[in-house]
Parts: C-alpha cells; structure tokens; sequence
C-alpha cells in the first residue's frame, strides 16, 4: 500500500470558479452594451422629435425658418458630440438623419 501523502484535486473548483467569473464578466458587459444603445436610441429619438416652434405664413418665411432650424439642430448636434454625449458613429449618423 502507499503511504505517501493525500493528494486532494481541486481543478473542479478551479474550472468552476473560472467558468462563472468568466460568465459573470461577459453578462456585465453585454448589459452595459444594451444599456448604451437603449441611451443612444433615446437621445436620437429626442433630436428627431424636436419641433421648430415658429410657423411663419409665407412658404419663403418657412423655408429660412426650416434652414435656420436644421442649422439649430446641427448646432446642437455638434455641441453634444463636443461634449462627449455623442459619438463619432452616433453624430454622423444623426446628422445624415437630419440632413436628408
């Protein structure tokens, strides 16, 4: 019979501890991605939804009120960016929106 020490594995608890850090870090950052493209649809849809709030009669009085009011809205659009709410992707992307 052997007589030598008692070898005790432990690799089971290694593995698992491993396996469940491992799936615990890629749940976290799956939910922050999902809760930085549920923030970027917000803030897209709140420029999208904003309104001019002047409706001149004449169609030439609209069309400068349209121009100036795009040109408004890139300005905000470029001050988000500026202030790092907006990504490169995300203002490109709000921008063409805005500009087709």
């Amino acid at each position: 019979m052997f007589a030598g020490p008692r070898v005790v594995r432990r690799r089971p608890l290694l593995r698992a501890a491993v396996v469940g850090g491992t799936a615990y870090a890629a749940g976290r950052r799956s939910a922050q991605s999902q809760s930085a493209e549920a923030s970027q649809d917000e803030r897209l849809s709140a420029l999208e939804n904003q309104q001019p709030t002047q409706q001149p009669p004449a169609a030439r009085q609209q069309d400068a009120a349209s121009e100036s009011s795009m040109l408004d809205q890139l300005g905000q659009l470029a001050s988000l960016h500026q202030q790092g709410a907006l990504t490169d992707d995300e203002f490109a992307a709000a921008k063409a929106k805005l500009l087709s």
